[in-house]
């Protein structure tokens, strides 16, 4: 099979996502729903369907690769220890905010990214409900659908937003109080992309999450990094924390005053 384009990717998502996610959609029925390594950490026929077509795919296309699931990845961590010694490897969030799902909200997304020697070379975030697209390549931009976008600059009075609850409404030094997030990557990333947050601070920092989204605002104008100062490497040790930001004077602003959050 050959390799497969970007755009194939994308429509791939969409197929799927036609297939076996859309139709369940505030149609779940009670069986449909489980929790994995702990109760609220939830699981849905949706997300186990989705991310074997999605592993089927990748795995035809790209025999040599290794595909990192959210869900295989629970069911045997040895898949992650794998993955971080990989030279060419997907992760694969097959439905990113299942919460959300589960709740009926429409703000869920499903989400590949692309590494080659560490680096995430090619990103695709799709929201089924709302009908959006961000597709991102190393170098050559990012897009949402076909149309190339460039982070707007930041305004007055920064904009942060996060899914901890016990940072939420903090004020970092003299900054606005943390707002809460989309509760989903897929979301949350191409928020600050659109200018519809100026950063987003995260303590859990799964690489399925957070490796799309990351190239998706460095190629709109961005940056993401460590609570540490380092750049932010999926296949790198889990960072403790991570800053994604609307440009790289933002992040070293917003991680200057991060030491002060509780629970570091």
């Amino acid at each position: 099979m050959p390799e497969l384009g970007t755009a194939e990717v994308l429509a791939m998502l969409e197929e799927v996502a036609d297939e076996v996610i859309t139709p369940r959609f505030r149609r779940l029925a009670e069986g449909d729903v489980s929790s994995k390594s702990h109760p609220g950490d939830l699981v849905t026929v949706a997300d186990r369907e989705a991310e074997v077509l999605i592993t089927r795919r990748l795995t035809a296309a790209y025999p040599d690769a290794l595909v990192l699931g959210e869900e295989a990845a629970s069911a045997d961590p040895t898949v992650l220890d794998r993955f971080r010694s990989a030279d060419h490897a997907f992760t694969v969030d097959p439905v990113d905010g299942t919460r959300n799902f589960v709740k009926g909200s429409p703000d869920h997304a499903v989400m590949v990214a692309e590494l080659r020697g560490g680096d995430v070379v090619r990103s695709w975030i799709w929201q089924p409900q709302h009908r959006a697209a961000y597709v991102a390549e190393r170098g050559a931009g990012a897009w949402r659908d076909d149309v190339r976008v460039h982070r707007p600059p930041v305004g007055d009075g920064l904009l942060g937003i996060t899914s901890r609850r016990g940072w939420i409404g903090r004020a970092l030094g003299t900054l606005r109080t943390l707002e809460l997030s989309w509760r989903c990557c897929g979301v949350d990333y191409p928020a600050i992309v659109d200018g519809r947050a100026d950063y987003a601070l995260y303590k859990k920092t799964k690489p399925w999450d957070h490796a799309p989204g990351s190239l998706l605002v460095a190629e709109a104008g961005g940056h993401v990094g460590t609570f540490r100062g380092e750049p932010y490497r999926p296949q790198g040790p889990p960072p403790s924390g991570l800053v994604v930001a609307a440009d790289r004077a933002t992040y070293d602003v917003v991680r200057g005053l991060v030491p002060a959050l509780p629970g570091l």
